[in-house]
């Protein structure tokens, strides 16, 4: 079992980068790679940090600012197996540094397909590998100058175990019979495209709900534009210099001053008085623009399934009868729910069904949503009888005299 390097350190001249490349080339198997970004500090998801471990080489920590080509170490391991634990999150950053694995093992989803209880690094750690694993730096600001020691000893061991994890792992999925469908899972994550930029990013702020009619729609986006093109000029995180709590406050204020403004209860945040004028503009622009947003946005989506009982009865009897079923499968499998099929398919499927209901067009339904070949085998027969029985029984309901 690897054992940290004493004292860690991160590599930032070409000279030691290339000779870390050689080393990693050297060595064998599996390639463990980790990236630490600023979530939270900074507006953008760069990388501040990347670990990569291989046995036979070691671990090296790479600060992308300072080594800036990638080239030689993507050349080097670029054809190995990666090891990754919850890779979808890394992958954008790694990529941004056109570093990209051919093929790839995460730990994250592969403790998840073989039913362990928590996937958390530091829970899948202590129950493949028996180890304690400290995550008291995760939320850290990794792009911080120069980086404390005690970080970069968390950061190495994030990489240093990974590998021994991967094994434990991927014996329990061929012990269970989940190789194959693991595979396929793991493809998925690294074939998955970057989704595309919401129309109107500004509709997800929090608490968005709560405010009435368009005028104060305006505001509440002017704001967002205005807070979002700030954050991304001093690369901040946007909620960190406004809160989404503030401009709701704002936004349903009847404030008519930047006095008013700044007194307002909940208007707060670290420029939340710095960049008052910035604020006001924004609220002016919206308070008197022509430009009004529709109250509900223009984005192709189903409504929640709470409401689905009033608004389409037999999607909500579908519903109701196909997600348990499909749960139990899940079960059985030992593999959780959301993993067995994206519950947004099912619910799609639900709202909107083939018009002929049997296993071919619900495999076919399934797979237009994007479903994995392993995940329509295991439910498209089971969520076609639970249909059918829907249908069966507001039949039944139908012809019952009242």
């Amino acid at each position: 079992m690897a054992v940290p390097a004493s004292p860690p350190f991160v590599i930032e001249t070409r000279e030691d980068y290339l000779d870390a490349v050689a080393a990693l080339r050297a060595g064998h198997g599996p390639v463990a790679v980790d990236a630490e970004r600023a979530s939270g500090f900074r507006y953008s998801q760069r990388a501040y940090l990347i670990q990569v471990f291989r046995r036979g080489s070691g671990t090296f920590m790479f600060d992308p600012p300072a080594v800036g080509d990638f080239s030689e170490l993507q050349e080097a391991i670029g054809g190995e197996e990666w090891v990754l634990h919850a890779a979808s999150q890394d992958l954008p950053c790694l990529r941004e540094l056109d570093l990209e694995p051919r093929s790839l093992f995460d730990t994250e989803l592969g403790a998840r397909l073989a039913g362990l209880p928590r996937v958390g690094l530091g829970a899948v750690v202590e129950e493949t590998l028996g180890l304690h694993l400290a995550k008291e730096h995760s939320a850290a600001d990794w792009s911080t100058r120069p980086l404390p020691a005690s970080w970069l000893t968390y950061a190495a061991l994030d990489v240093e175990l990974l590998v021994d994890v991967r094994d434990a792992i991927a014996a329990r999925l061929k012990g269970d019979g989940k190789a194959e469908l693991a595979a396929e899972e793991f493809a998925a994550v690294l074939s998955r495209s970057a989704p595309e930029p919401k129309a109107e990013p500004w509709r997800r702020l929090s608490g968005l709900h709560t405010v009435r009619g368009q005028r104060a729609l305006a505001v509440a986006r002017e704001l967002w534009l205005a807070r979002d093109a700030y954050a991304r000029e001093i690369d901040s995180a946007p909620g960190r210099l406004l809160p989404d709590a503030s401009i709701i406050v704002a936004a349903r204020s009847a404030a008519t001053s930047k006095r008013e403004l700044a007194a307002l209860q909940g208007f707060h945040g670290r420029a939340s008085r710095s960049q008052l004028d910035r604020w006001w503009a924004a609220i002016e622009t919206g308070r008197t623009t022509a430009d009004l947003p529709v109250l509900r946005s223009g984005e192709e989506t189903i409504p929640p399934p709470r409401s689905w009982a009033d608004r389409n009865p037999e999607a909500d009897r579908r519903l109701k009868i196909a997600k348990p079923a499909v749960a139990a499968v899940g079960e059985a499998r030992t593999i959780p729910l959301e993993n067995l099929l994206t519950p947004d398919h099912l619910r799609r499927l639900a709202w909107n069904p083939p018009a002929e209901i049997d296993a071919d067009s619900i495999a076919a339904a399934l797979a237009e949503l994007g479903a994995r070949a392993w995940q329509i085998d295991a439910t498209a027969q089971v969520i076609a009888r639970a249909f059918v029985d829907a249908a069966q029984g507001s039949d039944e309901a139908a012809e019952t005299p009242s």
